[in-house]
Order: structure tokens, then C-alpha cells, then sequence
């Protein structure tokens, strides 16, 4: 083989490194709707109902902005609160949710007026 060959080969070679590399770093990140399931939802779930005085757990997700769990809840007051958790079950914050059921927005945003 000569020179330039040998460069090329390498070259491509270090491409897909870097294309593998990238794609792990973006499955790594989470934020892929991922649901908590089996015992770290049992510790999902009983940490964010604590935070929330109670309700019912509308949906979990691993990974959620940032977070290692996330737990959305539908509070007894008819509320709905996303619960953020480290990844030893922690609090970490909390906030009003507006999404509706499939990620669609919803309250003022979505058309919902005291007019």
C-alpha cells in the first residue's frame, strides 16, 4: 500500500470514531421518553408523590432535562407537576407541567381563553 492510501484509510477510520462516538454521547444523554420501571419506579413514584403531598402518577421518564428521573403528577387539586430526581431519588426540583398527555401543549398557548 502507498502512502496516500494508507492516509485515506486512516483518515475514514478516525470519521467513524468520531460518527461512533457522537452517537453514543447522544444515547447516553437520555431525554428519550424512556419510562422508570421496576424498582427504581417504586423509588421514583414514592419520592415525587412525597414532594407532591400525593396525586397519581401520569408518566415517568429516565433522564428527563437534565434530571435522572422524572415524574409527571397529576396533583389532588387537578394541578399537574413534574417532579425532578437524582439519581439516588433525590429532589432536585419541581415545576408546574403544561404538557398534555402526548407532549402537546397546552393552557394559553394552546388556545384556552377567559374571553
Amino acid at each position: 500500500m502507498d502512502k496516500r492510501t494508507k492516509l485515506l484509510i486512516g483518515a475514514g477510520a478516525a470519521i467513524a470514531v468520531v460518527a461512533v462516538g457522537t452517537g453514543v454521547g447522544v444515547a447516553a444523554s437520555g431525554d428519550d421518553d424512556t419510562p422508570v420501571q421496576g424498582d427504581r419506579y417504586d423509588r421514583a413514584m414514592t419520592a415525587a408523590l412525597e414532594e407532591t403531598g400525593g396525586g397519581t402518577v401520569l408518566e415517568t421518564e429516565v433522564g428527563d432535562g437534565g434530571a435522572a428521573y422524572s415524574v409527571e403528577i397529576r396533583t389532588d387539586d387537578g394541578r399537574v407537576v413534574e417532579v425532578q430526581l437524582d439519581p439516588r431519588f433525590q429532589v432536585i426540583g419541581s415545576e408546574a407541567d403544561d404538557d398534555g398527555p402526548n407532549g402537546d401543549e397546552t393552557g394559553a398557548e394552546s388556545g384556552d381563553s377567559d374571553d
